[in-house]
Parts: C-alpha cells; structure tokens; sequence
C-alpha cells in the first residue's frame, strides 16, 4: 500500500450558524492549517480528528490501494483530492495525496 499524505489546507467558521443552532462546544477543532499527517495505508494518523477521518478515509483507502482519477479528472493531480469534514458548523477542507 503507498503512503498518503494529508495536508490541512482551510478552516472555516460560520459563527452566526454557531451562534443559531449550535450548543457550546469546547475544542471542536483543534486542526491547524499546514498542519500535516501521513497514513501508512489506510490506517487514521495518531492526533488526527475521528470526525473528519470518517469523512475523508474513503478517498485515503482509495488512494493507498492506487485509486486515482476521481470524477473524471476532478482534480488536476490525479493521485489526490480536496476533500472536507462533514461540520457544518466550521468544516476543515484536506489535501490529500500519494506519496511518491
């Protein structure tokens, strides 16, 4: 299986939705853009946020067994994706991608 590399590239946050639908939460987050991880295979990095790991683990399992191409050319590196955590409250997009 190849290595995959996952960068954090964004966070965003939408407080006026925090502040109308959401109850408090403490560390809802506490990803950091450039912060990066590598998988060896399809196995989640230590520290990184179970939440956004079910979200983005199909598009690493794909890429570790060779997977590429996703969409039809969706994105211009075929070995990777931009993918983001299922929050809709302060979503954090991920670059993902073989390591050659």
């Amino acid at each position: 299986m190849k290595k995959i590399k996952i960068t954090v590239m964004r966070k965003a946050r939408y407080d006026d939705l925090i502040e109308k639908y959401e109850n408090p939460i403490e560390h809802a987050c506490d990803l950091q853009e450039g912060e990066m991880f590598i998988c060896e295979g399809w196995q989640k990095p230590s520290g990184f946020c179970d939440s956004a790991w079910e979200s983005i683990s199909p598009f690493v399992m794909a890429l570790a067994h060779g997977g590429e191409n996703f969409y039809d050319g969706w994105m211009k590196n075929p070995k990777s994706a931009m993918i983001s955590c299922n929050d809709g409250f302060r979503p954090v997009s991920f670059f993902i991608e073989v390591c050659e």
